[in-house]
């Protein structure tokens, strides 16, 4: 039984619907998933484990330039489409993108998923592959939910009060970002710090370059501005949905640590399907958080087709299985930001499961 819970999605306190499995128990029902859900990618065709999202990226990227010339437009209403397709394809690029590519979702090669993680990552992120690889695959997705490992962390500042963190904290993103960055490359081998720097060079360069030259921006004030504004557009929701989907839940010392399948369906939480963000930031990230978690191989769309097994053989088995709304989640942190962003959270203990 379950001695001390920090919450559920809700923020009440949480009770798992049934003892978590023990030991061997808990392999087995994580075999027995793990064989439901590759009896479904074997029967998927190409398109539906890897063609649909490199469709999404590649029409994202064809999009670019209608981006750029829609802001030479003095029509209000066409700068303002630009901005949108700009803002949603650099998300669509630096969040998904990144995101499979990272994961080794977009292709079967190992080597074209390198040369993909450099462009999505350094190029158009301005942050080193190999940095945003360990801190996510071998941090996260490896201690998900273990204090000080994969609890998300990353993404709490403890000095910043609830309503500078939710509404004006995410604008600095996209300058806070490659500043990061930065202080990552001094710790890295000088040859590796070069390649990255001129990757990231090269991208706000480019993006810089464009403004310029092809949307017609006179002055490198208005240009940066707009770098700003596009690389912004998402911020709001990309920190929220980072924090809303683990962060108070149950949370685990290193010693204390459940099974994978516990640990996963305690401490991940689904968001209702957002037309928008399923498109810029992916199905893995909104919706299907726990099956990517449990299956961080599997691409956006695979996710999404394995949801209904992987929702019921939880509740066919009594485990939990997290969903709330985006609203609430955002209401839930206003009234307890100090709670779950500031103060240290309480340690689930799950006995039978060490």
């Amino acid at each position: 039984m379950e001695r001390r819970a920090s919450g559920d999605p809700r923020g009440e306190p949480m009770e798992p619907k049934s003892p978590p499995p023990e030991g061997g128990r808990a392999e087995e029902l994580l075999g027995e998933l793990d064989g439901l859900v590759k009896d479904v990618v074997r029967a998927s065709s190409w398109w539906e484990r890897r063609g649909l999202d490199c469709a999404i990226l590649t029409l994202s990227l064809l999009a670019v330039p209608a981006g750029f010339l829609c802001l030479r437009s003095e029509n209000v209403l066409v700068f303002a489409i630009g901005i949108t397709i700009l803002g949603v394809c650099h998300y669509t690029l630096t969040v998904k993108g990144s995101h499979l590519a990272t994961h080794n979702a977009l292709t079967e090669s190992k080597y074209w998923n390198k040369i993909l993680a450099l462009f999505f990552v350094e190029v158009c992120t301005a942050f080193p592959a190999e940095y945003a690889k360990y801190g996510h695959v071998k941090m996260h997705h490896g201690y998900t939910n273990v204090l000080g490992l994969g609890d998300s962390s990353t993404w709490k500042l403890p000095c910043l009060n609830r309503y500078i963190y939710m509404f004006l904290a995410p604008c600095l993103v996209p300058i806070i970002t490659p500043l990061v960055a930065l202080e990552r490359l001094r710790k890295v081998e000088l040859g590796s710090a070069l390649q990255t720097l001129g990757l990231i060079s090269l991208g706000l360069y480019a993006h810089y370059w464009l403004l310029l030259n092809v949307s017609g921006f006179r002055s490198p004030g208005s240009a940066l501005a707009c770098m700003l504004l596009t690389r912004s557009l998402l911020a709001h929701p990309y920190i929220h949905v980072n924090i809303f989907q683990h962060i108070g839940l149950p949370m685990f010392s290193l010693d204390k640590k459940p099974r994978r399948i516990h640990m996963m369906s305690l401490g991940v939480l689904n968001l209702p399907r957002l037309p928008v963000l399923d498109w810029a930031f992916g199905h893995s990230l909104i919706s299907c958080h726990v099956e990517h978690h449990l299956f961080p191989a599997l691409s956006d769309n695979m996710c999404l087709k394995v949801k209904p097994v992987v929702s019921k053989f939880f509740r066919e088995k009594q485990l939990p299985y997290n969903e709330d709304s985006y609203l609430a989640r955002f209401w839930l942190f206003l009234d307890r930001y100090e709670e779950f962003m500031v103060q240290a959270p309480p340690i689930t203990e799950l006995v039978g499961m060490q």
